[in-house]
């Protein structure tokens, strides 16, 4: 049993101790769960470590894994608020509140210094996991039956409830009416919002857009009307869909201390504590696997291997080369490249050098778009470099001509595109297409100054979908398409 600790009690409240469980009720996250991702972003090649300390116990590994959990890390938890202003009200009335949780005493320590408002901390150490029954004989050791009111979150709290005078419930009916039957509930603070719509949320199905890209081959190859193709590409973009999701999924829960000090990340379902970070452990790898499975059943091998190197791609993004200022934009433009690679794949169509070479350079000016919104944001917010990135506020004129740069040269690649062999053998009247360079020239002019500007709120992608400017280009640019297809006089 773990050594009792004195808590300082308030003689003139009336009320009993009053115990308070961590995981899932002060915070809305789990502790064990944030320091595992936190070693795993540290030192991804440290998992095999960490299974491995699975062989000491729970207690055991708990211990070995509070050593390497860095104290930003702790700092960066999520509270419950609607729990702590209730807690501080108690406090207000001179009542004496206990920290009493199976995490690490060291994390626990750290959490109760953090919110400044319990007299004491029981938690798991020298060898003894505290929770549910080990937790109830710990305060009854130290209060009798019935000498303490308890909060909690989940049925592990039952057996806590059943020696308590009364339970305080975080969480939903179900539960209220699990405490009910042994413990007289009090007082219920629910849960903020709903599961499935923040399943939703951390699944980024707008983003699903971009894997539109999967279709441009047949497009230009002009065989969009080709059934069997398109059914193949419209899978293709399903499967993408999945993958991406899955590639979100990690890339929150590696990214949580940062986002959580981004004022707008910070309420992604994860960094919030909206959605259990179990819930994207588990489901991470079933989008994965789903989308590896109908790429084995319905597409040609040249797709799955376009797919591999996708998320072999992402995963090294993910784990460190975003962290590497430069290698992370063509990184990213080579992502968006990779779709339209898949979407030849897919549909057995050699992608055009051209095709590949326009996608880069706008693409890359895409990702360098991205990343002066973000430098734009620290800059106004007074702040240096964002936390977990290379670049800096000082590079924000490189970034921005290397953009701009970057969107220009794709409009070159398209001028000499439209008098080579494959543009004369593809277009009845290939001169038609010279109408789409002023039009993309005003676009990407158009999307850096607003980028300048900070009027970039947005993924340029999203953004470009929700202006009203850019789907009139996008309009115009397909009718010009379509006259140079078709060769009528213009």
């Amino acid at each position: 049993m773990i050594e009792q600790p004195a808590f300082p009690r308030d003689d003139s409240s009336e009320e009993p101790v009053l115990a308070v469980d961590l995981d899932g009720t002060l915070v809305r996250t789990d502790t064990l769960v944030e320091a595992v991702l936190s070693l795993v972003r540290a030192r991804p090649m440290a998992l095999a470590s960490v299974l491995v300390a699975l062989t000491r116990g729970r207690a055991g590994f708990k211990a070995w894994i509070a050593d390497r959990l860095l104290p930003e890390d702790v700092d960066s938890l999520p509270l419950n608020s609607a729990l702590i202003q209730w807690l501080q009200t108690q406090r207000s009335a001179n009542r004496t509140l206990l920290l009493v949780t199976g995490a690490d005493r060291r994390v626990a320590d750290a959490v109760a210094a953090r919110t400044g408002l319990f007299d004491g901390v029981l938690a798991t150490e020298n060898g003894c996991n505290l929770k549910g029954e080990h937790k109830a004989a710990a305060l009854v050791s130290r209060f009798g039956p019935g000498g303490f009111d308890y909060v909690g979150d989940a049925r592990a709290d039952i057996p806590v409830w059943r020696s308590a005078r009364r339970a305080i419930v975080v969480g939903g009916p179900s539960l209220q009416q699990a405490a009910s039957r042994v413990a007289e509930v009090v007082h219920v603070i629910p849960h903020d919002r709903p599961r499935v719509p923040a399943v939703l949320r951390a699944l980024r199905p707008h983003q699903w857009v971009k894997n539109l890209l999967v279709f441009v081959p047949l497009i230009a190859a002009h065989q969009l009307t080709h059934g069997p193709d398109l059914l193949s590409a419209t899978l293709a973009f399903l499967i993408f869909g999945l993958a991406a999701s899955s590639v979100y999924l990690l890339n929150d829960l590696l990214d949580l201390p940062a986002d959580r000090r981004h004022p707008g990340k910070r309420s992604r379902p994860f960094a919030s504590g909206d959605l259990p970070l179990v819930w994207g452990l588990l489901l991470a790898p079933i989008l994965l696997c789903t989308a590896v499975i109908l790429s084995l059943l319905f597409l040609p091998i040249s797709f799955i291997l376009v797919l591999s190197g996708y998320l072999v791609l992402t995963a090294a993004y993910t784990l460190a080369l975003k962290q590497v200022p430069i290698l992370d934009v063509i990184l990213l433009a080579a992502l968006y490249t990779i779709r339209i690679i898949a979407g030849a794949a897919a549909v057995s169509i050699s992608p055009s050098y051209w095709l590949l070479a326009f996608s880069v350079f706008i693409f890359l000016s895409l990702a360098l778009c991205k990343r002066y919104t973000e430098l734009l944001q620290l800059a106004r917010r007074g702040e240096l470099r964002a936390a977990g990135r290379g670049w800096t506020v000082d590079d924000l004129p490189l970034v921005r001509w290397l953009g701009i740069g970057s969107g220009l040269a794709c409009v070159l690649v398209l001028a000499l595109y439209i008098h080579s062999t494959p543009a004369l053998a593809l277009y009845a009247a290939p001169e038609a297409l010279w109408l789409i360079c002023p039009l993309l020239i005003y676009w990407l002019v158009r999307l850096w100054s607003k980028t300048h500007r900070a009027e970039m709120h947005d993924d340029p992608v999203v953004f470009a979908l929700k202006d009203r400017a850019s789907v009139l280009s996008g309009a115009l640019i397909a009718g010009i398409v379509m006259l140079a297809a078709t060769g009528v006089p213009i």
